[in-house]
């Protein structure tokens, strides 16, 4: 997906494991399928996943990341009503990888997708539920920290723009450009800033016989704009489902405009990027693209 990602093989994983964690040293190890985009991800016997960066360096900055993430792991397990991973360990560089990695205890559940949730408007509150807990965390009086999600939709411009105009042969881009003009130009987020998960994709939304499981992937939490976690209206739910989802929120309309806007601009960047690598996320990126035009 990445022209410059390293390439993880299982032979690398397990011998870093049973270097670095002798504990787990005779468990199997085994790929495990994911669309997702910036780790691999592998099974170490039943009860762990380890997750290893596809851009992975020994540049400091990346192991605070990753260990920032363990701890908001930590925050949001005491809050929220819902699994989110358990952190089980912080993997350090070593032969074949040159960078850190994490360790997790395993969920069960597959990824989110229409024909797996059990009854939509229930998922969708149950899903509101989940971000209404989350947005409602103490965040200490802390606020957006000036890179990530979360902050001036408007400050998404320069990117929107150049991910439309590659994009022109894969989606209705005139109608696109009109909607993100509306939503980048919605009044913004005017009171405080709150914790957002800001990457509420299919696949970090995990569905157990029909009913919504849990919320994985985490480094991409955050405090900013509540918005941002309206995402899944578009890039999931139905017409239907996603009204349900904005009554469960209690949204208003400036809200719910930004959010389509995050949706958008998180679809358009997408799509061009995946269209010949990743035919999952472009997929979701396309769904998004014509939801938003909804």
């Amino acid at each position: 997906m990445h022209t410059d990602q390293v390439d993880v093989t299982v032979d690398v994983v397990a011998a870093l494991v049973a270097e670095q964690f002798p504990q787990w040293r005779a468990l199997p190890v085994r790929p495990l399928a994911s669309s997702g985009t910036v780790n691999a991800l592998f099974r170490v016997g039943t009860e762990i996943v380890v997750r290893f960066p596809l851009l992975p360096t020994a540049d400091p900055q990346l192991r605070a990341e990753l260990r920032q993430e363990q701890e908001y792991a930590g925050l949001l397990a005491a809050h929220l009503p819902i699994a989110v991973p358990e952190p089980l360990g912080l993997g350090e560089p070593g032969a074949g990888y040159p960078g850190p990695w994490t360790a997790y205890r395993f969920i069960p559940g597959e990824p989110a997708q229409l024909d797996r949730i059990g009854d939509l408007d229930t998922f969708a509150r149950d899903l509101a539920r989940v971000v209404t807990a989350l947005h409602g965390i103490d965040t200490g009086g802390r606020g957006w920290p000036g890179s990530g999600r979360g902050g001036p939709l408007a400050a998404q411009d320069a990117d929107a723009r150049s991910a439309l105009a590659l994009s022109g042969g894969l989606t209705d881009t005139a109608r696109l450009a009109e909607v993100w003009d509306r939503c980048r130009d919605t009044p913004g987020h005017d009171a405080a800033a709150v914790w957002i998960h800001a990457d509420l994709m299919p696949g970090n939304l995990l569905v157990r016989d029909g009913r919504l499981a849990a919320i994985i992937d985490l480094g991409t939490v955050n405090v900013g704009d509540p918005a941002v976690d309206l995402m899944p209206a578009w890039n999931l739910l139905d017409a239907g489902a996603r009204e349900t989802y904005r009554r469960a929120l209690g949204v208003d309309d400036a809200m719910w405009e930004r959010g389509r806007g995050w949706a958008l601009v998180q679809a358009i960047n997408a799509l061009p990027y995946y269209i010949e690598t990743n035919p999952v996320m472009a997929g979701i990126a396309q769904h998004t693209l014509r939801a938003v035009l909804d």
